[in-house]
C-alpha cells in the first residue's frame, strides 16, 4: 500500500508530464519529485511529518514542539477553539511484511 500510495502521489503530481522526451527527462523529474517527497512533503499516515524527519528520528521532538505552540494558541485564546487542539500522533510501527521474528515474539507461548 505504501508503494501504490507514492505512485498515485507521483502520477497526480500537477507537474507530471504526459510524456517524458527521454529516460535522462524521467529520471530527472523522478530525482527531484523523490526529493520533494521524502524531504518536503508532509505526510497525513506519518502525524503531517516528512518520512526523512521520521526516519532520523526527529519527529517526536517536532510534534512535542508543534504541540507546545498549539497549548500556547489555546491559553491565548481558549474561545478561539470548541477543544483543545492536539497535534497529529505519530504511528507506534508500520510494516508492509513484519519480520518473522517479530511475528514469533508476539505469539503467547503455550503452557505444556
Amino acid at each position: 500500500p505504501y508503494s501504490e500510495s507514492q505512485f498515485k502521489t507521483l502520477k497526480y503530481c500537477p507537474a507530471f508530464p504526459g510524456r517524458f522526451g527521454s529516460v535522462q527527462d524521467a529520471r530527472r523529474f523522478c530525482r527531484r519529485f523523490f526529493d520533494y517527497y521524502n524531504h518536503e512533503h508532509r505526510h497525513s499516515g506519518i502525524g503531517l511529518h516528512t518520512p526523512y524527519s521520521v526516519h532520523i528520528g526527529t519527529a517526536a521532538a517536532i510534534r512535542e514542539k508543534r504541540q507546545a505552540v498549539l497549548n500556547a494558541v489555546y491559553v491565548a485564546n481558549p474561545g478561539r477553539f470548541a477543544r483543545r487542539p492536539k497535534a497529529p500522533v505519530l504511528p507506534e510501527v508500520a510494516w508492509i511484511n513484519e519480520p518473522v521474528e517479530l511475528l514469533e515474539q508476539d505469539q503467547p507461548r503455550d503452557a505444556a
